[in-house]
């Protein structure tokens, strides 16, 4: 046996962690992985970083959440708009709502929620194309912004009767 690695260090790492108040996690490990140029490896260390990873986090400090604790896991909008190379970018995020549902029911009562970025236009990766092609089908005129995905992450967190939800900021981007 080697040397624990990604997901197996996740609770060591965080042994000095007292108390949880609120828990957000949006780590992401993706990359273009297309069925017909399918790498097995690449999709593992996705499916591990993202699936793997957030539920060994929870796991590893739901002893230490405080009463009031609230945990947000982060997805993304290949969930519902698939796009070429997206194979295991769009399962992995479709997982992340079916273990929000699980989660809801194991760590009750602290709540646990999914928010849904689509193209946030002010991002280190896409404020550069102000002429990001999707920017012509979202119905709000442009692209969100990190402000806005700050916001929503805010409101699942305090938001009490908030629970086991999707939310989608996109700016209406999946039903174009």
């Amino acid at each position: 046996m080697g040397r624990p690695r990604g997901a197996e260090t996740i609770a060591a790492a965080l042994s000095d962690v007292r108390a949880v108040d609120n828990l957000v996690i949006t780590a992401a490990k993706q990359g273009v992985n297309s069925l017909a140029d399918f790498d097995i490896a690449e999709a593992i260390e996705s499916v591990t970083t993202k699936l793997v990873g957030y539920t060994e986090t929870v796991r590893a400090l739901h002893d230490r959440f405080n009463p009031g604790a609230s945990v947000v896991l982060f997805g993304g909008l290949a969930k519902e708009r698939p796009y070429p190379g997206s194979t295991m970018v769009t399962a992995f995020n479709s997982g992340i709502t079916g273990l929000v549902k699980t989660l809801a029911v194991e760590i009750a009562p602290h709540r646990i929620n999914a928010i849904h970025p689509g193209v946030v236009g002010d991002s280190v990766k896409w404020r550069g194309a102000p002429e990001h092609p999707h920017l012509a089908r979202t119905p709000i005129g442009r692209l969100v912004t990190t402000a806005e995905v700050v916001d929503a992450t805010d409101f699942v967190l305090r938001n009490t009767g908030v629970n086991a939800l999707d939310l989608f900021v996109d700016g209406g981007l999946r039903v174009t």
